[in-house]
């Protein structure tokens, strides 16, 4: 027979003693605050603009740096007997009568592939200039202000008001040899006001920041406080204005190639102004070297609008 007594006690000391709630699960560790950098990558990733516009950029990449991949025929090679005026023949991709040949029997194909080469160089490097030299000046004026503001701030005032195409001819007319860098030169030298005027008023705005105060008041160098506080957080507005330039400096080299004051060579402007004057019986050796210049200076556009949106708090 069971201990009744027993039973009764040992059941008061288990209603006596609280009741121990299970250990708790180790919660998720907490997600790592991001930076302004790694938050727009984020949202660039979910951006089909950003996407289509980085593939076809990558394409013209590829093709820049190894145009023989597409063809193998000679861009400068014409052959009038066999080849003149020859139609495109669609059937036959990538091949060097694709897209027909041209009055001096050269393949518009092969002239096209090699074409963007010298435009994604010019636009490239005249991006890489315009920055680095527009963004320098940029931020001494804005920060350092006074009398180096002022002067910094006139001579871009000149240089702004000067019309972009008109100064690049007026450049261009006074050499007789247009190579790739000296084009780029010659955009760089009147294109860098805006990316001074958006560094500057950026500079303006950051150096009053509290931890610009703070390395001052430690006794930061001009040096460190500019390369390592000021730079990298102002720099973001101005890779948008750059990678949105990029495809207009290509469109102005096609422009000047067009007018005869552009690349010597082969280049994608050159071929529309040859096909300009055939286009009355060969309308497809102006229109593929329009579709791929169209085509390059949206993919770089669209890339820079999705570049811009990403960085901009305000557009989310």
């Amino acid at each position: 027979m069971p201990d009744l007594t027993k039973t009764a006690a040992d059941a008061a000391v288990q209603d006596a003693v609280p009741a121990v709630d299970p250990a708790p699960e180790p919660k998720a560790k907490a997600e790592k605050a991001r930076s302004l950098w790694g938050d727009a990558w984020q949202d660039l990733r979910r951006r089909p603009i950003f996407i289509v516009s980085s593939v076809m950029i990558l394409i013209l990449l590829t093709i820049t740096a190894f145009p023989g991949w597409f063809t193998s025929a000679n861009p400068t090679l014409g052959d009038l007997q066999n080849h003149f005026l020859q139609k495109p023949q669609l059937s036959k991709v990538f091949s060097p009568e694709w897209l027909g040949y041209d009055a001096q029997g050269r393949s518009v194909y092969a002239r096209m592939i090699h074409g963007t080469r010298a435009s994604v160089l010019v636009g490239l490097g005249t991006a890489t200039v315009v920055t680095l030299f527009g963004g320098l000046v940029g931020m001494l004026a804005g920060y350092f202000g006074g009398v180096i503001d002022s002067i910094l701030s006139r001579l871009t005032d000149v240089f702004f008001g000067i019309p972009f195409l008109l100064g690049a001819m007026v450049v261009l007319n006074s050499f007789t040899d247009r190579t790739v860098p000296i084009v780029i030169g010659a955009l760089a030298f009147l294109g860098w006001t805006q990316t001074a005027r958006v560094m500057r008023g950026s500079v303006i705005t950051i150096k009053q920041a509290d931890y610009v105060q703070a390395a001052k008041a430690l006794g930061a160098g001009t040096r460190r406080i500019l390369f390592r506080h000021i730079l990298p957080n102002a720099i973001a507005p101005v890779i948008v204005v750059a990678t949105i330039s990029l495809g207009v400096y290509i469109s102005a080299e096609a422009t000047l190639s067009y007018l005869g004051l552009g690349l010597d060579g082969v280049s994608w402007g050159n071929d529309i102004s040859t096909g300009g004057s055939q286009i009355r019986v060969a309308q497809y050796i102006m229109l593929f070297p329009s579709i791929m210049l169209s085509l390059t200076v949206l993919s770089f556009i669209m890339l820079g609008e999705a570049v811009r949106n990403a960085l901009d708090p305000k557009t989310r």
